[in-house]
């Protein structure tokens, strides 16, 4: 091997032996920055995640309490069939006070989901020979061990005349005019047969701003006793604007030719922040959401009856009902 040769190895082992401590500190210097840049956006991503997460679970919580409440507003005031097709098990006579005995397919509880003063249709659609002499009586004092319920019949009527109900409820969204336990701002008060499935409730919302939560509670329209009311939607404020706070319920309430006033428009407004503080601005995010003219549609069809005189078709409200309303 040739000096040269030597030479130019020696060199080229002494240049394998490391970085020098500058090209070491540099390195370093761009490690930390690059490694800094990258934790930064990390960090403004599960911010921008967490804010995210708070507005969609905010969104999905008033979401299902609003569905919740159009869809009840909407069947609020409907009167359901009678659960089995009732007849007359005996002939009646005119007159005041008449007992009536009906019968069923099943034979017993024929009387069931019948209500004193409730408004049934005697006679109507009889078919075959014999008088067909249809009128609307209020009864009472029923008995429901002999099928029984009182009357006041302004016609004589036939064994196997079919007895009904009709109409609906005007006082299906409690009015805010009601004597006793009306409907407030905060306070949301209806029955009928809300779910559709010939059962009557009564539904009461209650919007805490206080407490920050709406509460609903459900109860069967003949108990003694109002259910305990859940929490359907939680973090609640009050309404803007702050000075003077909008109501959670507000209500279109008309005349219904009875003395007394049908409400057939409800706008629904919360106010509603999210379950945690955002990860970026560190403070609570609100939502204010506003169903506006909910219409009750049974109440309103009974409205559009008592504005045609048609009185014969609007159904009181149960004693039962006033009396959950008042608990």
């Amino acid at each position: 091997m040739t000096h040269c040769e030597r030479s130019k190895k020696s060199a080229s082992t002494k240049r394998v032996h490391g970085f020098s401590l500058l090209e070491m500190m540099v390195a370093l210097i761009i490690l930390l920055s690059v490694t800094g840049i990258v934790m930064r956006a990390i960090t403004q991503m599960s911010q921008a995640s967490g804010t995210v997460g708070n507005r969609t679970e905010m969104h999905s919580s008033v979401r299902s309490a609003t569905e919740v409440l159009q869809q009840e507003i909407g069947q609020a005031g409907r009167i359901p069939a009678l659960p089995q097709a009732v007849t007359l098990s005996a002939a009646v006579a005119a007159g005041t006070a008449v007992t009536a005995t009906v019968t069923c397919a099943s034979g017993v509880n024929c009387v069931n989901g019948m209500f004193n003063n409730e408004l049934l249709v005697i006679d109507a659609g009889q078919m075959g020979t014999g008088s067909q002499n249809p009128e609307t009586v209020a009864i009472s004092n029923i008995n429901t061990a002999a099928n029984t319920f009182q009357a006041t019949f302004a016609f004589p009527h036939l064994i196997g005349a079919p007895v009904v109900v009709a109409g609906a409820f005007p006082s299906g969204i409690i009015p805010t005019d009601a004597a006793a336990s009306p409907s407030t701002g905060n306070i949301l008060r209806m029955f009928g047969d809300i779910n559709g499935d010939g059962n009557m409730v009564y539904v009461e919302y209650n919007c805490d701003t206080t407490n920050g939560n709406l509460t609903r509670s459900v109860t069967p329209y003949n108990a003694t006793t109002k259910n305990t009311a859940a929490v359907i939607l939680p973090n609640i404020s009050p309404n803007p604007p702050s000075s003077s706070p909008t109501p959670c319920f507000q209500y279109q309430q008309k005349p219904n030719g009875t003395g007394t006033s049908s409400v057939v428009d409800v706008t629904v407004t919360l106010t509603v922040h999210t379950q945690t503080v955002d990860p970026q601005t560190h403070v609570y995010q609100t939502e204010t959401k506003a169903l506006l003219n909910v219409a009750p549609r049974n109440v309103f069809d009974a409205w559009l009856l008592g504005g045609g005189s048609v009185t014969s078709r609007l159904q009181p409200m149960p004693a039962s009902v006033a009396t959950l309303a008042g608990q």
